[in-house]
């Protein structure tokens, strides 16, 4: 049994996961935990990681790498990897997060391409669906697995690996910033969003063939919190959420309606993340559209939510085996 840690860092949150591989590449869950320090802000204005926003993430990997020791790892290239996303990708001054990181963990931070990035969140959703009870491609029919972030947004088309891939930079830390000034956010706002969705759709378009998408899986934090949402959940529980399977149009609904409430009324719902209150109106904006673009170029009219994503993807990939997959 080999025991990994994997950190996945982008625009609005750290998270981390550290988990034992068994013989067979199967990830067993030892810890996860999640912080939202979000680095990313100001770097769509500015090109540049804001001090504050470095310092908060820097203390977060400073507590990831207490835990990791704690669980006896000793952090190298086989048993550690912190990969960096949208924020790091855009920032001129990543080397200075690039040097904190490394100083804590000695082991350096991989800032990776939108390309790779979605390779990873695709490879974390189809290899835990299956334990959820969940088909999720066939040799004649691939799924999209859309990963919603902070900065970006990933499409990936495949079945057991992916075929076309495209990372979108649009996410609901970097459109509320550029957009959203009123609470609720505007009709006029929304539709900028929209707007800027739409234009990154038309570009996606070109090397991602959504008709051929015979289902969608939406990873990442603002698809789970809409998910809840849908499901009306009294808590936010992850095992509800994980392989929840929704009519789409009830997707889409559920995030048109979080869109337009205040910031008192999303704070108060027991599923929100305070860390998230901020930003889910944009990022449900974007679900939303992409939804609803999918939906007119292939007809799915149905959407799963994965609660294992980009993180499972860096963790799997220590594990040796091209094989590996998420224990249910």
């Amino acid at each position: 049994m080999k025991r990994v840690a994997a950190i996945d860092c982008g625009t609005n949150s750290i998270r981390l996961l550290i988990a034992d591989v068994s013989a067979d590449g199967t990830l067993i869950d030892l810890e996860r935990s999640n912080q939202i320090v979000r680095l990313g802000h100001g770097v769509d204005r500015t090109g540049r990681l804001d001090p504050a926003a470095l310092a908060r993430t820097l203390a977060a990997t400073r507590e990831y790498a207490e835990r990791i020791r704690a669980l006896g790892i000793t952090p190298d290239a086989s048993t550690l990897r912190f990969v960096a996303t949208s924020a790091t990708r855009d920032a001129a001054n990543r080397d200075e997060f690039l040097d904190g990181v490394e100083s804590i963990l000695s082991v350096r931070p991989e800032v990776v391409s939108g390309v790779d990035e979605a390779a990873l969140s695709f490879r974390g959703a189809i290899s835990a669906l299956p334990a959820a009870g969940h088909a999720t491609a066939t040799p004649d029919a691939p799924v999209l697995v859309v990963d919603l972030g902070g900065g970006s947004t990933e499409l990936v088309l495949g079945r057991t690996l992916p075929e076309s891939s495209f990372s979108m930079n649009v996410g609901c830390v970097r459109l509320t910033e550029r957009h959203v000034r009123t609470d609720p956010p505007s009709a006029d706002e929304l539709q900028a969003i929209r707007a800027d969705v739409e234009r990154a759709l038309d570009e996606a378009e070109g090397v991602v063939d959504l008709s051929q998408a015979s289902g969608v899986i939406g990873v990442a934090g603002t698809v789970t919190t809409i998910t809840a949402h849908a499901l009306g959940l009294d808590r936010y529980d992850p095992h509800a959420i994980h392989g929840a399977k929704l009519p789409l149009w009830v997707a889409v609904a559920a995030a048109n309606e979080l869109a337009a409430m205040t910031r008192a009324q999303r704070a108060a719902l027991p599923y929100m993340h305070p860390g998230r209150v901020d930003v889910i109106a944009a990022g449900a904006t974007v679900w939303a559209t992409v939804l609803e673009r999918v939906a007119a170029a292939s007809g799915v009219d149905e959407v799963i939510a994965s609660e294992h994503d980009i993180l499972d993807g860096i963790a799997l990939s220590l594990s040796g085996s091209s094989a590996g997959r998420v224990a249910p």
